[in-house]
């Protein structure tokens, strides 16, 4: 039965975990030593020659004090490393390369320093952390010495192979275990680089005055417990897995926002092209209203011109036909004015003969009435004697006569009669019995 696509993750996961531990089991702790050296020609093989995990960094040449001979006929100094000497025991600086003759006993090459850089391993194991999980923790730095014969000098003569590994191993031991115990086991592999950068600065701040320099600081690896480190890819696991998930969902909702945004921008161009095609037949609405409006604008131009003119026609044919009926009206006027004068003088004519006529019959019937009235005066006063009573009946009887003679004159057939002045006005005062006061 073959096993599922579950069980060869998981088969997987244990063999990288077995193979984590195997090289964390494999990686030893890295020495720094000096060594002895018969003759300065052999220090490049001694350099390379690297066993039980010691690196040899610096080379102190054996006595060169020849047994039967005070002197040595040839001395060759290697090149590449940094070459010190000594003469009668003391310090004489660097020595450079090339072949020297007549090596005295009394001068030698006291030290070989490399200036290669030299990687140091220091693996700490079971590093407990804040909540107390124990981890192991790779570590591995990369250091020179140098860069000038300065620097070497000071190293030998300050510090020396063994006391730098002794330095290194402390320091290295105590920032591992500083670190790791101040964060939690799942946080140890986010701090790498931060505490690469921190120890590669302490680091140098306690070297560099022995001519040390630290180049890189680099944790290789952090291993945690077998089980713990199953749950934690367990976890890992789980989180990749949500993470696509976030990430397939952010895609398919930008997916779905892409598809919205697309059918938004075509609506948005429909409606735009709708709102353009609007707009150019208001466009068009307009400008034909305007041909319109002045189409009109012209016809009511041209109408207002031809009724203006219409209008002035009519005023002046109306002018002429009223100078027209006014000399018409004038003339007969003057026509009319002329028969009423003719009329009226004839009438006038008319009325002074009829007048002259009418005044002799008046006086004459005056004279007669004025006979009467004296008679009819004598009458009354002699009937005034005999009785008082009767001059009211005589005054209504004369009234009545006097009445019927005004009435006779008014009653005329023939000519009309105009009488005008004091006698007209005396005539119309007799005909109005109101007017006239009646005496005693």
């Amino acid at each position: 039965m073959y096993p599922n696509h579950t069980q060869t993750q998981t088969l997987q996961k244990d063999i990288h975990i077995n193979d984590l531990e195997i090289q964390h089991t494999n990686m030893s702790h890295s020495c720094v030593v000096q060594r002895k050296v018969s003759s300065p020609s052999n220090a490049a093989s001694e350099f390379s020659d690297v066993y039980d995990n010691e690196i040899p960094i610096v080379l102190v040449v054996g006595s060169n004090r020849p047994k039967l001979f005070p002197v040595s006929f040839m001395m060759s100094v290697p090149s590449g490393p940094f070459i010190l000497w000594q003469k009668w025991g003391k310090d004489q600086g660097n020595l450079t390369p090339g072949v020297r003759w007549i090596w005295p006993w009394y001068n030698r090459i006291s030290h070989i320093v490399t200036r290669a850089t030299i990687t140091y391993n220091a693996p700490a194991k079971d590093c407990p952390t804040a909540d107390n999980i124990m981890v192991n923790v790779d570590l591995s730095l990369t250091f020179r010495i140098g860069p000038d014969i300065d620097a070497a000098r000071n190293f030998v003569y300050r510090l020396g192979a063994g006391r730098l590994n002794d330095l290194l191993c402390s320091v290295t031991e105590e920032s591992i275990r500083g670190l790791v115990y101040s964060v939690t086991h799942d946080k140890v592999n986010d701090l790498r680089e931060d505490f690469a950068l921190g120890m590669l600065s302490t680091l140098n701040q306690k070297t560099a005055q022995y001519g040390i320099q630290i180049m890189n600081v680099k944790i290789t690896e952090v291993i945690l417990p077998r089980e713990l480190w199953q749950r934690l890819e367990r976890t890992t696991a789980f989180k990749t897995k949500l993470d696509e998930q976030e990430k397939t969902h952010e895609n398919r909702v930008k997916q779905l926002n892409d598809s919205h945004f697309t059918t938004i921008q075509t609506i948005e161009k429909e409606n735009a092209r709708a709102v353009q095609n609007i707009k150019a037949a208001q466009k068009r609405f307009e400008i034909q209203r305007r041909e319109n409006e002045d189409k009109a604008s012209g016809d009511a131009r041209v109408k207002e011109v031809t009724a203006a003119s219409n209008a002035d026609v009519a005023m002046r044919a109306a002018l002429g036909n009223e100078k027209a009926s006014m000399t018409m009206a004038r003339q007969s006027a003057e026509a009319i004015l002329k028969k009423v004068e003719v009329d009226c003088h004839k009438m006038k004519v008319d009325a002074q003969q009829k007048a002259r006529v009418d005044v002799k019959e008046s006086q004459a019937q005056l004279k007669v009435s004025e006979s009467n009235a004296e008679a009819m005066l004598a009458k009354a006063e002699a009937e005034e004697l005999g009785a008082k009573e009767l001059a009211e009946k005589r005054k209504y009887d004369l009234e009545w006569t006097r009445i019927d003679v005004l009435k006779k004159f008014a009653e005329k057939e023939g000519r009309k009669l105009f009488i005008t002045g004091s006698k007209g006005q005396g005539i119309m005062q007799d005909l109005v019995p109101a007017s006239k006061s009646f005496t005693t």
